[in-house]
């Protein structure tokens, strides 16, 4: 039995960022299900940093997240938040929550915002407005998930790919855990199982949070525009949002979250011509073929905010989930949260500034009853 510090569970985003962190205080292991870090919600994400996030703590991580995302990972692009006819209030939410962190971003009339993504509908039911955000940052996955699989590997952790935990329970002061490829002791679990987390911590007897995925669906497909320099363009209230992915090539979702069980998403023909509906009505782009068509899983605590923190019913057991459609952005920061939550160290700097506490991330939240 291989004896580590901490054991991982699971190579998203939040796991391997979380993990190259966690080896510099101790001997860390990882381990994947899949045969590839990021296959599940990480490589499937639209991988846009941007403030449009209900939530005040998503938007103050993000915030402490922005100057760690660093290039290849995260190179700036624009991001324009359309109004559609009726949708005046949600801009006007929108740009008094964005204000707080980007103060340089700008409210556009209709025909200002069509000089950026031409396609744009004006007059009923199109486009009343906009908010132009000239400093987001476009991500790239792959390359987040291979720099801090590089950093966990230089810093002397291991991942390991194909190994679903099969077995857990807590064996004195430490958890062991099975897998089909070995079997570890670990001072440490860190439950990052994205959509598994919950059935992953049924696995060691401990009771669920209730992280719920729902499906995304995601288009693609050309048109006859070069779009390589339009900004990501998404809808304030329900529609869609479109992202370029090379010159002529647009990707677009129409926002779904349909129910799903932790499984490997795939796309319904429902929710994919919802998707190409929604672009249709908005804009004057016509889709006649898809270039591809997938879906992900987005998860979610009950209260849709992420957790970080050890579990009060279970010694050494740490749950990183619930980081819904956010985990990209928001990896920088949280990393920080876990290494200092899970080793004992002094709340980050980074964090403190923008207001996170660690209660806000905790576990208990979440096994309080409401009063």
């Amino acid at each position: 039995m291989k004896q580590v510090d901490f054991l991982v569970v699971g190579a998203g985003i939040a796991g391997l960022s979380s993990a190259a962190r966690l080896a510099r205080h101790g001997t860390t292991q990882v381990v994947e299900a899949e045969a590839a870090p990021g296959v599940h919600s990480s490589g499937r994400s639209a991988a846009f940093a941007h403030f449009d996030m209900d939530a005040w703590l998503v938007r103050a991580l993000t915030a402490a997240s922005m100057p760690l995302l660093a290039e290849p990972g995260a190179t700036p692009h624009p991001a324009l938040f359309i109004a559609l006819e009726g949708q005046e209030a949600a801009l006007d939410r929108l740009e008094a929550n964005y204000r707080e962190w980007e103060p340089r971003v700008e409210r556009l009339a209709p025909a200002e915002a069509r000089a950026f993504t031409p396609v744009l509908r004006e007059g009923d039911g199109g486009i009343s407005g906009a908010l132009l955000d000239r400093h987001a940052r476009k991500l790239d996955a792959h390359a987040m998930l291979e720099a801090h699989r590089k950093e966990l590997l230089a810093r002397g952790g291991e991942l390991a790919n194909g190994v679903p935990v099969e077995r857990l329970a807590r064996a004195g002061e430490r958890w062991t855990a099975d897998t089909p490829g070995a079997s570890y002791s670990a001072r440490v679990v860190v439950n990052a199982a994205g959509a598994w987390a919950d059935p992953v911590a049924a696995l060691g007897g401990i009771a669920p949070l209730g992280i719920t995925p729902l499906r995304r669906t995601v288009i693609t497909f050309d048109t006859e525009h070069a779009v390589r320099d339009w900004p990501f363009t998404k809808t304030v209230g329900p529609g869609f949002y479109l992202e370029p992915e090379g010159n002529g090539r647009l990707l677009a979702s129409p926002m779904d979250e349909g129910p799903s069980a932790p499984c490997d998403a795939q796309p319904e023909e429902e929710d994919v011509a919802l998707a190409a509906w929604n672009v249709e009505q908005a804009t004057t782009l016509t889709i006649r073929q898809l270039a591809s068509k997938w879906a992900g899983l987005r998860n979610f605590a009950p209260d849709r905010l992420p957790v970080a923190g050890f579990d009060r019913q279970a010694p050494g057991f740490f749950w990183l989930a619930g980081q819904g459609g956010f985990g990209l952005q928001t990896s920088p920061a949280m990393a920080l949260a876990v290494e200092a939550a899970a080793t004992g160290g002094p709340w980050p700097e980074e964090l403190r500034a923008v207001g996170v506490t660690r209660a806000m991330l905790a576990v208990e939240r979440l096994r309080t009853p409401p009063a």
